[in-house]
């Protein structure tokens, strides 16, 4: 199945096919070239939109960060932003190994057929050189015979022609020999042109045109082993990259699978818990006492307060308090100048019925000095959301909760560094130790700055320790103290929910008596000393788990290895520096790069 053979005088077939061939070759090239401007499009637009729903700043930081909903969906825009830099490495695949080596090809293709052809054209041309030579030869022949002949008749004329002289019959026949001989010349020469035509033809057509079909064929046929392979090539750029696309799949599927809406409703209730109590119930004012001193047998006519009919100041202050805050209709009204603090004696509101108003502004004055006292910070930070808030160092600004777990915070993290600063200061020690023992090692006392400067920041941590702690014993002793009211309002309330389903009325007792007896037992509760218990957090334990999505090999100290797919507690988060603690089932504790880790917090 040669071209030699079979297509010897398809010569003009054999150029269109190859320039065919050629062209589709370009083509094929201009499609891949096309298709990774489509990838590289793609992948750019898919940059942009994550680069668009990204957080601009560090997600740490914010409240939202800490809600598995929202981490799933950085994990599903970080896994986007992977996938995406999958599409630029076919893109980029597609154009070196495909339209680069092709566009190579073609080159050296177009090159080589075009010499072949050269070389063939250039043995057409000499085929056709000789061809008319041998024509020519066999015109002059065919010239040369016509004129011996026409000789030889005018010589045979003259000799039989009685009036012609002897001289004219000699030259005829002169001539008629010589037109003979040049006749003979001629019929040589086509005879050697014929010969070497025929044998040139012979090897046009035998041998130097299937050589050159032959080789044609060959540079055709790599031509098309080579457009075969840029086709398989095409395809498996694409399935290389589908492991990792895959695993990108998988990261977003296991971001859908870690949401968890009971956990951000955990989160939602640690994140914005106030500590504050519960607002009471509001106390009937009776505006009916200066018209009528009687004793009224209406409960109503008592306040909410004591036996004998007074404000319980406690709960005044917390009541009105506590409505204060979440309403700006419910003002308390300024308080006097100058506030009574005595008490009345007890008979005067046994005789004369309801207290008269200059009692029943003593427990308000005092209820103001205590809202002033203890509601006072979180007043001013929600006067202050307009202007900006208003930060102090101990976090009174916060609410009672997430005070307490923002000094906790601190404590965890000045905690932290106090232990990186020991752990310097025992390096520096030992070091000092080496040097003083083999002074050739360095000189001891070029570590004293550094060590006194350690020692330093070791004492500091130490101090701002404490405070931190002696700013959370306070927090904590007033959430500690706030709970039994807490506990004994929430009591009363089921109570008497539970009185109104039974009997449907308030007629079962005097509110007065009743309300009396709860607060003797408010002031009886106990008061729950498991609350840090209830929040102490385990400074060695994971804070999460984390998976190794890549094998990477801890050959540097304070590092550790980890394969493809292992599960790691995580120990403590990236700091910035883009390297993760993290611990191995197996044991053993190290440093190993963030970006290598899909990472689930607790």
């Amino acid at each position: 199945m040669d071209w030699g053979i079979e297509l010897w005088d398809q010569f003009d077939e054999i150029e269109r096919h190859t320039q065919w061939g050629l062209d589709l070759m370009e083509k094929y090239v201009k499609f891949v070239k096309e298709r990774t401007e489509i990838e590289q499009a793609y992948a750019k637009q898919l940059r942009n939109l994550v680069k668009k729903y990204l957080p601009k700043r560090n997600t740490r930081e914010d409240p939202e960060s800490k809600f598995c909903q929202y981490q799933a969906f950085l994990q599903v825009v970080k896994e986007l932003n992977d996938f995406a830099g999958q599409r630029e490495v076919v893109a980029e695949n597609l154009t070196t190994r495909i339209c680069v080596e092709l566009s190579k090809h073609a080159q050296e293709l177009k090159q080589e057929r075009k010499s072949h052809f050269q070389e063939g054209r250039r043995a057409q041309q000499q085929l056709e050189n000789c061809f008319k030579q041998l024509e020519n030869s066999k015109r002059k022949f065919e010239r040369d015979c016509r004129e011996a002949e026409k000789a030889m008749l005018v010589a045979e004329k003259l000799d039989q022609d009685l009036n012609a002289t002897k001289a004219d019959v000699e030259k005829a026949k002169q001539q008629a020999n010589l037109r003979s001989h040049m006749a003979e010349e001629s019929k040589n020469e086509y005879a050697s042109f014929l010969q070497k035509f025929n044998r040139d033809q012979s090897q046009f057509y035998f041998l130097e045109m299937p050589q050159i079909f032959n080789k044609l064929q060959e540079m055709d046929e790599r031509r098309t082993v080579q457009l075969k392979e840029g086709y398989g090539i095409f395809s498996e750029t694409e399935q290389q990259v589908m492991p990792i696309i895959g695993k990108c799949l998988d990261g977003m599927k296991a971001a859908a699978d870690s949401v968890n809406e009971k956990n951000d409703s955990q989160v939602l209730i640690e994140l914005h818990k106030s500590g504050f109590e519960r607002p009471g119930d509001v106390d009937f004012e009776d505006f009916s006492q200066p018209i009528n001193r009687t004793s009224s047998d209406s409960s109503l006519g008592t306040p909410r307060g004591t036996l004998d009919g007074r404000l319980d100041p406690r709960l005044l202050g917390k009541n009105k308090g506590k409505r204060w805050l979440f309403s700006k209709k419910n003002k308390l009204p300024p308080p006097p100048l100058s506030p009574v603090i005595s008490a009345p004696p007890p008979s005067s509101s046994a005789t004369n019925g309801p207290p008269s108003p200059k009692f029943t502004q003593d427990p308000l004055s005092y209820c103001l000095n205590e809202i002033n006292k203890t509601v006072k910070p979180r007043i001013a930070s929600f006067r202050s959301l307009k202007r900006g808030p208003v930060i102090t160092e101990d976090f009174s600004h916060l609410p009672p909760e997430q005070r307490r777990k923002k000094l906790q915070q601190k404590i965890e993290e000045r905690n932290r560094e106090l232990q990186k600063e020991i752990d310097q200061r025992d390096a520096l020690n030992k070091m000092k130790d080496v040097y003083q023992k083999t002074p050739q090692m360095g000189d001891p006392a070029s570590l004293e700055p550094k060590i006194s400067e350690t020692l330093s920041n070791i004492e500091k941590l130490r101090l701002e320790i404490q405070k931190y702690e002696s700013w959370l014993a306070e927090a904590e002793s007033r959430m500690l103290s706030n709970r039994p009211d807490n506990t004994l309002r929430y009591s009363r309330h089921l109570d008497h929910a539970t009185t109104l389903n039974n009997n449907g009325s308030h007629e079962k007792g005097s509110p007065d008596a009743t309300h009396s007896d709860d607060s003797q037992d408010a002031l009886n509760q106990p008061i729950y000393t498991e609350f840090d218990e209830d929040f102490e957090e385990d400074l060695a334990s994971p804070i999460g788990t984390c998976v190794a999505m890549y094998q990477f090999e801890g050959s540097s100290e304070g590092t550790i290895s980890m394969t493809e797919g292992e599960e790691l507690s995580l120990m403590e988060e990236d700091k910035g520096d883009g390297w993760t603690r993290v611990r191995r089932s197996k044991g053993g504790e190290g440093y190993v790069p963030t970006s290598y880790l899909r990472v689930t917090l607790n």
